[in-house]
Protein backbone atom coordinates (compact mmCIF):
# COMPACT_ATOMS: atom_id res chain seq x y z
CA UNK A 1 0.00 0.00 0.00
CA UNK A 2 2.63 2.80 0.68
CA UNK A 3 4.34 1.74 -2.28
CA UNK A 4 1.54 3.16 -3.93
CA UNK A 5 2.53 6.35 -2.54
CA UNK A 6 6.28 6.79 -1.75
CA UNK A 7 8.42 6.38 -4.69
CA UNK A 8 11.56 6.24 -3.20
CA UNK A 9 12.09 2.32 -1.52
CA UNK A 10 14.61 4.69 1.50
CA UNK A 11 11.11 6.40 2.64
CA UNK A 12 9.02 3.16 2.43
CA UNK A 13 11.49 1.06 4.65
CA UNK A 14 11.75 4.43 7.11
CA UNK A 15 8.03 4.04 7.67
CA UNK A 16 7.71 0.42 7.93
CA UNK A 17 10.67 0.93 10.53
CA UNK A 18 8.12 2.91 12.65
CA UNK A 19 6.52 1.16 15.27
CA UNK A 20 3.08 2.02 14.76
CA UNK A 21 3.76 0.81 10.77
CA UNK A 22 0.74 -1.59 11.12
CA UNK A 23 -1.97 0.68 12.07
CA UNK A 24 -0.27 3.35 9.83
CA UNK A 25 -0.74 0.89 6.39
CA UNK A 26 -4.08 0.09 7.73
CA UNK A 27 -5.38 3.51 7.93
CA UNK A 28 -3.83 4.57 4.78
CA UNK A 29 -5.57 2.17 3.22
CA UNK A 30 -8.21 3.51 4.68
CA UNK A 31 -7.85 6.89 3.49
CA UNK A 32 -7.89 5.11 -0.30
CA UNK A 33 -11.17 3.55 0.32
CA UNK A 34 -12.55 7.09 1.40
CA UNK A 35 -11.43 8.78 -1.51
CA UNK A 36 -9.06 10.95 0.05
CA UNK A 37 -6.58 12.30 -1.89
CA UNK A 38 -2.50 11.83 -2.20
CA UNK A 39 -2.00 15.15 -1.04
CA UNK A 40 -3.75 13.93 2.81
CA UNK A 41 -1.51 10.72 3.09
CA UNK A 42 1.69 12.91 2.46
CA UNK A 43 0.14 15.05 5.37
CA UNK A 44 -0.47 13.02 7.91
CA UNK A 45 2.16 10.24 7.32
CA UNK A 46 4.77 12.15 8.76
CA UNK A 47 2.82 13.30 11.28
CA UNK A 48 1.56 9.45 12.25
CA UNK A 49 5.03 7.91 12.32
CA UNK A 50 6.04 11.41 14.79
CA UNK A 51 3.29 10.14 17.19
CA UNK A 52 4.13 6.87 17.17
CA UNK A 53 7.99 7.80 18.50
CA UNK A 54 6.36 9.74 20.88
CA UNK A 55 4.23 7.60 22.41
CA UNK A 56 6.57 4.73 22.13
CA UNK A 57 9.32 6.97 24.07
CA UNK A 58 6.74 7.94 26.59
CA UNK A 59 5.56 4.01 27.27
CA UNK A 60 2.94 3.04 25.22
CA UNK A 61 2.87 -0.59 24.04
CA UNK A 62 -0.07 -0.98 21.64
CA UNK A 63 -2.82 1.25 20.46
CA UNK A 64 -5.12 1.95 24.08
CA UNK A 65 -1.78 2.90 26.11
CA UNK A 66 -1.24 5.12 23.19
CA UNK A 67 -4.66 6.83 23.51
CA UNK A 68 -3.33 8.72 26.66
CA UNK A 69 -0.32 10.19 24.77
CA UNK A 70 -2.53 12.23 22.23
CA UNK A 71 -2.56 15.05 24.00
CA UNK A 72 0.63 15.37 25.20
CA UNK A 73 1.47 14.99 21.88
CA UNK A 74 -0.71 17.72 20.33
CA UNK A 75 1.33 20.35 22.90
CA UNK A 76 4.34 19.07 21.88
CA UNK A 77 3.43 19.62 18.05
CA UNK A 78 2.31 23.17 18.50
CA UNK A 79 5.27 23.73 20.92
CA UNK A 80 7.55 22.76 18.11
CA UNK A 81 5.36 23.92 14.86
CA UNK A 82 2.77 26.25 16.04
CA UNK A 83 5.01 28.99 16.61
CA UNK A 84 3.93 30.85 13.63
CA UNK A 85 0.75 30.79 14.64
CA UNK A 86 -0.36 33.71 16.26
CA UNK A 87 -4.35 34.15 16.58
CA UNK A 88 -5.72 31.39 18.73
CA UNK A 89 -8.25 30.11 15.77
CA UNK A 90 -5.10 29.56 13.80
CA UNK A 91 -3.64 27.14 17.05
CA UNK A 92 -6.80 25.64 17.22
CA UNK A 93 -7.22 24.60 13.55
CA UNK A 94 -3.33 23.54 13.72
CA UNK A 95 -4.32 21.40 17.15
CA UNK A 96 -7.37 20.02 14.95
CA UNK A 97 -5.43 19.30 12.08
CA UNK A 98 -2.88 16.78 14.34
CA UNK A 99 -5.34 15.72 16.46
CA UNK A 100 -7.78 14.06 13.55
CA UNK A 101 -5.71 11.76 11.93
CA UNK A 102 -3.72 10.31 15.09
CA UNK A 103 -7.44 9.98 16.55
CA UNK A 104 -8.86 8.11 13.22
CA UNK A 105 -6.08 6.01 12.97
CA UNK A 106 -6.22 4.60 16.71
CA UNK A 107 -10.21 4.33 16.43
CA UNK A 108 -9.77 2.34 13.25
CA UNK A 109 -7.22 0.47 14.61
CA UNK A 110 -8.94 -0.63 18.17
CA UNK A 111 -13.01 -0.35 17.12
CA UNK A 112 -12.56 -0.86 13.36
CA UNK A 113 -14.16 2.28 12.45
CA UNK A 114 -13.73 5.67 12.16
CA UNK A 115 -16.78 7.74 13.59
CA UNK A 116 -17.11 11.91 13.05
CA UNK A 117 -16.70 13.57 15.98
CA UNK A 118 -18.60 16.74 16.50
CA UNK A 119 -19.08 18.96 19.59
CA UNK A 120 -22.36 18.63 20.66
CA UNK A 121 -24.17 21.42 22.93
CA UNK A 122 -25.74 20.24 25.97
CA UNK A 123 -29.73 21.04 25.61
CA UNK A 124 -30.44 24.29 26.05
CA UNK A 125 -31.09 25.22 30.11
CA UNK A 126 -30.11 21.50 30.57
CA UNK A 127 -28.55 23.03 33.71
CA UNK A 128 -31.23 25.49 35.00
CA UNK A 129 -33.89 23.28 33.61
CA UNK A 130 -33.51 19.50 34.18
CA UNK A 131 -35.58 17.24 32.40
CA UNK A 132 -37.56 19.43 30.18
CA UNK A 133 -35.68 17.02 26.83
CA UNK A 134 -37.22 13.70 28.71
CA UNK A 135 -40.72 15.70 28.90
CA UNK A 136 -40.58 16.32 25.05
CA UNK A 137 -39.33 12.93 23.94
CA UNK A 138 -41.24 10.90 26.51
CA UNK A 139 -44.47 13.02 27.90
CA UNK A 140 -45.27 14.87 24.92
CA UNK A 141 -43.77 12.30 22.37
CA UNK A 142 -42.14 14.33 20.02
CA UNK A 143 -40.14 13.26 17.42
CA UNK A 144 -36.38 14.29 16.88
CA UNK A 145 -37.17 16.65 14.30
CA UNK A 146 -39.50 18.81 16.35
CA UNK A 147 -37.24 18.58 19.42
CA UNK A 148 -34.61 20.41 17.26
CA UNK A 149 -36.67 22.92 16.59
CA UNK A 150 -37.63 23.47 20.32
CA UNK A 151 -33.82 23.42 21.10
CA UNK A 152 -33.38 26.17 18.11
CA UNK A 153 -35.55 28.39 19.46
CA UNK A 154 -34.29 27.54 23.47
CA UNK A 155 -30.84 28.56 22.00
CA UNK A 156 -31.79 32.05 20.81
CA UNK A 157 -33.28 32.24 24.10
CA UNK A 158 -30.76 30.82 26.52
CA UNK A 159 -28.49 33.47 24.36
CA UNK A 160 -30.83 36.50 25.11
CA UNK A 161 -30.83 35.66 28.83
CA UNK A 162 -27.09 35.28 29.23
CA UNK A 163 -26.41 38.94 27.53
CA UNK A 164 -28.85 40.35 29.64
CA UNK A 165 -27.15 39.10 32.74
CA UNK A 166 -30.48 37.42 33.58
CA UNK A 167 -31.44 33.62 34.11
CA UNK A 168 -34.50 31.35 34.35
CA UNK A 169 -35.90 32.00 37.68
CA UNK A 170 -35.56 35.90 37.21
CA UNK A 171 -37.91 35.67 34.12
CA UNK A 172 -40.50 37.85 33.64
CA UNK A 173 -42.95 39.48 30.85
CA UNK A 174 -41.13 42.03 30.15
CA UNK A 175 -37.71 40.38 29.49
CA UNK A 176 -40.08 37.46 27.03
CA UNK A 177 -41.06 40.95 25.46
CA UNK A 178 -38.00 42.07 24.78
CA UNK A 179 -36.83 38.82 23.66
CA UNK A 180 -39.36 38.31 21.10
CA UNK A 181 -39.16 42.08 19.66
CA UNK A 182 -35.17 41.39 19.30
CA UNK A 183 -35.14 37.63 17.84
CA UNK A 184 -38.37 37.89 15.37
CA UNK A 185 -37.46 40.14 12.66
CA UNK A 186 -36.47 38.54 9.88
CA UNK A 187 -38.69 35.36 10.56
CA UNK A 188 -41.99 34.33 8.46
CA UNK A 189 -45.34 34.21 10.17
CA UNK A 190 -45.49 30.76 10.96
CA UNK A 191 -41.78 30.69 12.59
CA UNK A 192 -42.86 33.33 14.87
CA UNK A 193 -46.02 31.09 15.76
CA UNK A 194 -43.55 28.32 15.93
CA UNK A 195 -41.34 30.29 18.38
CA UNK A 196 -44.31 31.65 20.73
CA UNK A 197 -45.46 27.82 21.22
CA UNK A 198 -42.02 26.50 22.02
CA UNK A 199 -41.49 29.33 24.91
CA UNK A 200 -45.06 28.69 26.16
CA UNK A 201 -44.32 24.97 26.14
CA UNK A 202 -41.23 25.61 28.20
CA UNK A 203 -42.64 28.40 30.70
CA UNK A 204 -45.62 26.16 31.45
CA UNK A 205 -43.09 22.97 32.43
CA UNK A 206 -40.65 25.16 34.50
CA UNK A 207 -43.69 26.29 36.80
CA UNK A 208 -44.74 23.05 36.63
CA UNK A 209 -41.58 21.71 38.02
CA UNK A 210 -41.50 24.78 40.23
CA UNK A 211 -38.57 26.56 38.43
CA UNK A 212 -40.27 29.37 37.96
CA UNK A 213 -42.65 30.82 40.81
CA UNK A 214 -45.64 32.11 38.43
CA UNK A 215 -47.19 30.45 34.93
CA UNK A 216 -45.70 33.05 32.61
CA UNK A 217 -46.96 30.77 29.96
CA UNK A 218 -50.46 32.76 29.12
CA UNK A 219 -47.55 35.85 29.21
CA UNK A 220 -46.84 34.65 25.54
CA UNK A 221 -49.61 34.93 23.10
CA UNK A 222 -48.95 33.50 19.67
CA UNK A 223 -49.65 35.42 16.46
CA UNK A 224 -52.81 34.81 14.51
CA UNK A 225 -51.49 32.90 11.38
CA UNK A 226 -54.35 31.87 8.63
CA UNK A 227 -53.45 29.15 7.12
CA UNK A 228 -53.95 30.62 3.22
CA UNK A 229 -52.31 33.99 3.94
CA UNK A 230 -48.80 33.65 2.14
CA UNK A 231 -48.03 32.39 -1.52
CA UNK A 232 -46.21 29.71 -2.65
CA UNK A 233 -42.42 30.25 -2.99
CA UNK A 234 -42.80 28.57 -6.44
CA UNK A 235 -40.85 29.77 -10.10
CA UNK A 236 -41.50 29.72 -13.13
CA UNK A 237 -40.47 26.97 -15.48
CA UNK A 238 -38.35 28.39 -17.55
CA UNK A 239 -36.14 29.56 -14.42
CA UNK A 240 -36.53 26.27 -13.78
CA UNK A 241 -34.32 25.61 -17.06
CA UNK A 242 -31.82 28.46 -16.56
CA UNK A 243 -31.17 26.58 -13.33
CA UNK A 244 -31.08 23.07 -14.59
CA UNK A 245 -28.50 24.62 -17.85
CA UNK A 246 -26.16 25.87 -14.90
CA UNK A 247 -25.07 22.83 -13.73
CA UNK A 248 -21.86 21.71 -15.10
CA UNK A 249 -22.00 17.67 -15.77
CA UNK A 250 -18.91 16.89 -16.33
CA UNK A 251 -18.00 16.95 -12.89
CA UNK A 252 -18.82 14.42 -10.58
CA UNK A 253 -20.28 17.19 -7.84
CA UNK A 254 -22.40 18.69 -11.44
CA UNK A 255 -23.85 14.98 -12.41
CA UNK A 256 -24.88 14.33 -8.67
CA UNK A 257 -26.42 17.78 -8.13
CA UNK A 258 -27.90 17.57 -11.64
CA UNK A 259 -29.84 14.04 -10.49
CA UNK A 260 -31.03 15.59 -7.21
CA UNK A 261 -32.20 18.36 -8.95
CA UNK A 262 -34.51 16.61 -11.26
CA UNK A 263 -35.77 14.43 -8.73
CA UNK A 264 -36.93 17.42 -6.67
CA UNK A 265 -38.59 19.18 -10.07
CA UNK A 266 -40.18 16.35 -11.45
CA UNK A 267 -41.63 14.50 -7.84
CA UNK A 268 -41.85 17.69 -6.10
CA UNK A 269 -39.26 15.57 -3.43
CA UNK A 270 -39.01 17.05 0.32
CA UNK A 271 -34.61 17.39 0.90
CA UNK A 272 -34.47 14.71 3.03
CA UNK A 273 -36.81 12.00 0.86
CA UNK A 274 -33.95 13.16 -1.67
CA UNK A 275 -30.79 12.44 0.91
CA UNK A 276 -32.24 9.30 2.26
CA UNK A 277 -33.19 8.04 -1.47
CA UNK A 278 -31.13 4.49 -1.64
CA UNK A 279 -29.99 2.24 -4.14
CA UNK A 280 -32.40 -0.68 -3.57
CA UNK A 281 -35.35 2.02 -3.46
CA UNK A 282 -35.03 2.37 -7.54
CA UNK A 283 -36.92 -0.71 -9.25
CA UNK A 284 -35.10 -0.84 -13.18
CA UNK A 285 -36.73 -3.64 -13.85
CA UNK A 286 -40.55 -2.17 -13.80
CA UNK A 287 -38.90 1.46 -14.00
CA UNK A 288 -40.20 2.53 -10.18
CA UNK A 289 -39.21 4.81 -7.97
CA UNK A 290 -40.27 3.88 -3.74
CA UNK A 291 -39.90 6.78 -1.43
CA UNK A 292 -40.38 5.69 1.38
CA UNK A 293 -40.79 7.46 5.39
CA UNK A 294 -42.32 10.19 4.17
CA UNK A 295 -43.62 13.39 6.39
CA UNK A 296 -47.01 11.99 7.01
CA UNK A 297 -45.37 8.26 7.91
CA UNK A 298 -46.92 6.66 4.23
CA UNK A 299 -44.50 5.76 1.29
CA UNK A 300 -45.31 6.30 -2.40
CA UNK A 301 -44.29 5.04 -5.98
CA UNK A 302 -43.58 6.45 -8.93
CA UNK A 303 -42.96 6.20 -12.38
CA UNK A 304 -39.19 6.33 -13.34
CA UNK A 305 -38.83 8.83 -15.87
CA UNK A 306 -36.49 8.38 -18.61
CA UNK A 307 -34.72 11.98 -17.56
CA UNK A 308 -34.33 10.88 -14.24
CA UNK A 309 -33.33 7.56 -14.74
CA UNK A 310 -30.72 8.55 -17.08
CA UNK A 311 -29.25 11.11 -14.80
CA UNK A 312 -29.16 9.00 -11.64
CA UNK A 313 -27.30 6.36 -14.41
CA UNK A 314 -24.73 8.91 -15.26
CA UNK A 315 -23.91 9.87 -11.97
CA UNK A 316 -23.70 6.09 -10.70
CA UNK A 317 -21.61 5.13 -13.55
CA UNK A 318 -19.45 8.50 -13.88
CA UNK A 319 -19.16 10.38 -10.38
CA UNK A 320 -20.46 8.74 -7.69
CA UNK A 321 -17.35 7.34 -5.51
CA UNK A 322 -16.94 3.18 -4.99
CA UNK A 323 -18.56 2.11 -1.49
CA UNK A 324 -20.61 -0.18 0.12
CA UNK A 325 -22.82 2.37 1.54
CA UNK A 326 -26.10 1.58 -0.26
CA UNK A 327 -27.42 5.54 -0.41
CA UNK A 328 -28.18 6.80 -4.16
CA UNK A 329 -26.15 10.45 -3.60
CA UNK A 330 -22.75 10.40 -1.65
CA UNK A 331 -20.20 13.30 -0.15
CA UNK A 332 -18.33 14.19 -3.17
CA UNK A 333 -15.26 14.58 -0.58
CA UNK A 334 -14.10 12.34 1.58
CA UNK A 335 -14.48 10.93 3.54
CA UNK A 336 -17.34 9.16 1.74
CA UNK A 337 -20.50 9.26 3.78
CA UNK A 338 -24.39 9.96 2.70
CA UNK A 339 -25.19 13.46 1.59
CA UNK A 340 -27.21 15.49 4.12
CA UNK A 341 -30.47 17.53 3.74
CA UNK A 342 -28.67 20.35 4.64
CA UNK A 343 -26.52 19.51 1.56
CA UNK A 344 -29.46 19.18 -1.02
CA UNK A 345 -30.73 22.62 -0.17
CA UNK A 346 -27.34 24.56 -0.19
CA UNK A 347 -26.88 22.94 -3.93
CA UNK A 348 -30.54 24.02 -4.75
CA UNK A 349 -29.12 27.76 -3.65
CA UNK A 350 -25.98 27.63 -5.13
CA UNK A 351 -27.64 26.84 -8.67
CA UNK A 352 -30.52 29.52 -8.56
CA UNK A 353 -27.87 32.43 -7.76
CA UNK A 354 -25.93 30.84 -10.24
CA UNK A 355 -28.93 31.27 -12.87
CA UNK A 356 -29.56 34.82 -11.43
CA UNK A 357 -33.53 33.20 -9.90
CA UNK A 358 -34.68 35.46 -7.57
CA UNK A 359 -36.80 34.46 -4.44
CA UNK A 360 -37.69 34.55 -1.13
CA UNK A 361 -36.37 31.76 0.90
CA UNK A 362 -34.69 29.82 -1.71
CA UNK A 363 -33.93 26.12 -1.07
CA UNK A 364 -35.44 22.87 -1.96
CA UNK A 365 -39.10 23.51 -0.83
CA UNK A 366 -38.89 26.47 -3.82
CA UNK A 367 -38.80 23.38 -6.52
CA UNK A 368 -40.98 21.14 -4.37
CA UNK A 369 -43.50 23.95 -4.93
CA UNK A 370 -42.94 24.67 -8.51
CA UNK A 371 -44.00 20.96 -9.06
CA UNK A 372 -47.23 21.58 -7.54
CA UNK A 373 -47.64 25.22 -9.31
CA UNK A 374 -47.12 23.32 -12.56
CA UNK A 375 -49.57 19.78 -11.33
CA UNK A 376 -52.14 22.36 -10.48
CA UNK A 377 -51.52 24.75 -13.69
CA UNK A 378 -52.17 21.64 -15.53
CA UNK A 379 -55.96 21.10 -13.95
CA UNK A 380 -55.06 18.48 -11.73
CA UNK A 381 -57.23 17.78 -8.98
CA UNK A 382 -56.19 18.97 -5.86
CA UNK A 383 -56.49 15.54 -4.30
CA UNK A 384 -54.51 14.12 -7.26
CA UNK A 385 -51.79 16.63 -6.77
CA UNK A 386 -51.73 16.48 -3.20
CA UNK A 387 -51.36 12.45 -3.54
CA UNK A 388 -48.54 12.77 -5.49
CA UNK A 389 -46.15 14.84 -3.71
CA UNK A 390 -47.42 13.19 -0.35
CA UNK A 391 -49.88 15.83 1.08
CA UNK A 392 -51.65 14.93 3.95
CA UNK A 393 -54.90 16.69 3.36
CA UNK A 394 -56.26 18.56 0.39
CA UNK A 395 -55.88 21.60 2.37
CA UNK A 396 -52.45 21.88 2.02
CA UNK A 397 -52.34 22.13 -1.87
CA UNK A 398 -55.42 24.68 -1.43
CA UNK A 399 -53.09 27.98 -1.54
CA UNK A 400 -51.73 27.06 -5.12
CA UNK A 401 -55.23 28.28 -6.30
CA UNK A 402 -54.44 31.06 -5.48
CA UNK A 403 -51.80 32.12 -7.83
CA UNK A 404 -53.60 30.32 -10.90
CA UNK A 405 -54.09 33.24 -12.77
CA UNK A 406 -56.46 31.85 -15.80
CA UNK A 407 -59.29 30.62 -13.16
CA UNK A 408 -58.72 34.20 -11.21
CA UNK A 409 -59.31 36.13 -14.65
CA UNK A 410 -62.50 34.07 -15.77
CA UNK A 411 -63.60 34.81 -11.77
CA UNK A 412 -63.02 38.10 -12.13
CA UNK A 413 -64.20 38.72 -15.37
CA UNK A 414 -67.49 37.32 -14.23
CA UNK A 415 -67.29 34.04 -17.06
CA UNK A 416 -69.71 36.55 -19.25
CA UNK A 417 -72.48 36.67 -16.55
CA UNK A 418 -73.76 40.32 -15.66
CA UNK A 419 -72.51 41.24 -12.25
Amino acid sequence: MLERYYVKPVTVDRIRANVAVTYIEHYVAWMEAQGYSARNVFKRVPILCQFGDFASQHGATDGWTALEHVEPFILLWQSVHGTSCKPEECRARAARDVRNPVRQMLELALYGSVEPHRTRKSFPFEAEVPGFAGYLRDERGLKPASIRQYVHYLNGLQTFIARAHASVASLSPALLAAFIVDYCPGLSRSSRRDLCGTLHVFLRYCHRERFIDRDLGMAVQAPQAYRLADLPRAITWDQIRQMLNCVDRRSAVGRRDYAMLLLLVTYGLRAHEVAGLMLDDIDWQHERLNVPQRKAGHWSAYPLASVVGEAIIDYLKKGRQQSADRHVFLRAMAPCRPITNAAVCSAVVRYLHRAGVQVHRAGAHTLRHSCVQRLVDAEFSLKTVGDYVGHRSTASTKIYTKVDLAALREVAMGNGEAL
